[in-house]
């Protein structure tokens, strides 16, 4: 199992709008084999100290059984389509993709 946390730096003022999308596809995402975990996720202000709050990034996390899944997922035709609904949206994306210790 593999897990992936992906940052995703979205223009000001689009937040809503991102999250929408992303959430319009993550049946499509559950549905594929290997995926074990999908969820989009932003800062909770907790007042816990180092927390860095940016209410401009989208985390992602998620959970695959293998990297060969995660690779046909960065590929499916639904990602592409969400890439392009989102690319305006977007300012950067950043990927941590993680194996147990």
């Amino acid at each position: 199992m593999i897990n992936v946390i992906a940052s995703i730096r979205v223009r000001e003022g689009r937040l809503q709008d991102f999250i929408a999308i992303f959430k319009a596809n993550v049946p499509n995402v559950r549905a594929e084999n290997g995926c074990l975990e999908y969820v989009p996720t932003i800062d909770a202000p907790t007042g816990l100290p180092p927390q860095e709050l940016d209410k401009d990034v989208v985390t992602i996390i998620e959970k695959w059984d293998s990297v060969e899944a995660l690779k046909v997922h960065l590929a499916a035709p639904h990602m592409r389509t969400y890439q392009e609904r989102v690319r305006d949206m977007v300012e950067n994306v950043s990927i941590k993709i993680l194996a147990e210790a």
